[in-house]
């Protein structure tokens, strides 16, 4: 058997690397230039299905890293005003597994084929049941298995369910990291809590590794070369739908919403790295009516991008990922067909994808009362 993965974010590398596990050919395409062309965020909070499922797809050796480059967390989800006083509670304490996307989809890659610069232009649907991926800068792809893991604007989803469609809900915010130093001990009672101003929500986050990432791997699985990153604050404003941004960095929109605001605040953003702070908008993709069963299927946000409030995106992307895993693994032993296996897939996915979707959406109001939510 052989899969082609469109997509190498966070789920389909996880795919990829569970079927490489397993004997089963699988090839990624990815439309960006380079692995590292963009920005693709920071912290991560793994709930316990989510980490247990990118460690399902790891080969077991490198559990002993994965287990090194975390670190467990919990917050009060409290919630403070400007000056940093405490003045409400978002809701229930929250815990589970913290891990920085850059440093995770680097242990993802390792070993894989990978092929950038291939923007896949459409698919084939052959006389023998397989499929034939199309790109605009590269040869056609065949494979048993299309698998769309491309994200919001998933260019397989705009042909296998053309019907399905990202909503835009008008929230934007920024997204950044500042060095953690002892300067901002005292802003550690909001991390995990919002921070909220005037039309404004400030989210904070700590990363704290257990041993630097880079040191890990050379310690505990030399094959595999990660990042040198130390330790962060990762933070993210959410702005008021369609504000105006005046053309200012990111940055600069941040720190001009917060005017009046505690100085070890201000002075948080004033220090964040410029070049890796970015506006991004809040889209999310409801599944609707199931496709034709075929040789095509989608995963993670190219059928279910949430809203980043619910905290349940990179989850539910790797636990699509282990699913397929397993029903695919199912089908190269001979005991199922592979259409039955990805059906069964997708009735799963569906259900809890559609349902992490709305539970996303359901958190956004505390965050951007002014959402679109239809």
């Amino acid at each position: 058997m052989r899969v082609s993965v469109i997509g190498a974010g966070l789920g389909g590398l996880a795919l990829a690397q569970g079927l490489r596990g397993a004997g089963i050919e699988a090839d990624v395409f990815e439309r960006d230039t380079g692995i590292i062309a963009r920005f693709q965020g920071y912290r991560l909070v793994l709930n316990p299905i989510g980490f247990q499922s990118v460690r399902d797809c790891l080969p077991t050796r490198w559990h002993p890293l994965l287990d090194e480059i975390v670190m467990d967390a919990s917050a009060d989800q409290l919630i403070f005003d400007p000056q940093l006083n405490e003045i409400g509670r978002l809701g229930a304490g929250r815990t589970g597994i913290v891990v920085d996307r850059q440093v995770l989809r680097h242990l993802l890659l390792t070993g894989l084929t990978v092929h950038t610069d291939a923007a896949l232009t459409g698919y084939d649907v052959l006389a023998d049941g397989k499929v034939r991926a199309r790109f605009a800068r590269r040869d056609p792809a065949i494979a048993d298995l299309l698998v769309g893991a491309d994200g919001v604007t998933s260019a397989v989803r705009g042909v296998l369910s053309p019907q399905t469609t990202p909503t835009d809900t008008g929230v934007r915010f920024v997204i950044g990291r500042t060095p953690l130093t002892d300067e901002f001990a005292g802003l550690s009672k909001a991390y995990g809590s919002k921070i909220s101003g005037d039309g404004v929500s400030l989210l904070l986050g700590a990363m704290r590794f257990r041993t630097p990432p880079k040191q890990a791997a050379e310690q505990l699985a030399p094959e595999v070369t990660l990042p040198d990153i130390g330790d962060y604050v990762r933070w993210a404003m959410i702005l008021p739908p369609n504000g105006s941004l005046e053309d200012l960095t990111a940055q600069d929109a941040v720190l001009s919403r917060m005017q009046g605001w505690h100085p070890e605040l201000r002075a948080l953003i004033e220090q964040a790295d410029p070049d890796n702070s970015a506006l991004l908008s809040i889209r999310v993709v409801k599944p609707g009516e199931r496709w034709a069963p075929g040789p095509v299927t989608l995963l993670g946000d190219a059928i279910h991008a949430t809203s980043p409030t619910g905290g349940n995106g990179a989850n539910t992307a790797l636990r699509d990922a282990d699913l397929l895993r397993r029903s695919l693994i199912e089908a190269g032993e001979g005991r199922r067909d592979l259409r039955s296996a990805v059906g069964d897939y997708e009735r799963q996915m569906f259900e809890y994808g559609a349902e992490a979707v709305r539970s996303s959406l359901e958190k956004l109001p505390a965050f951007a009362p002014d959402a679109k939510l239809s």
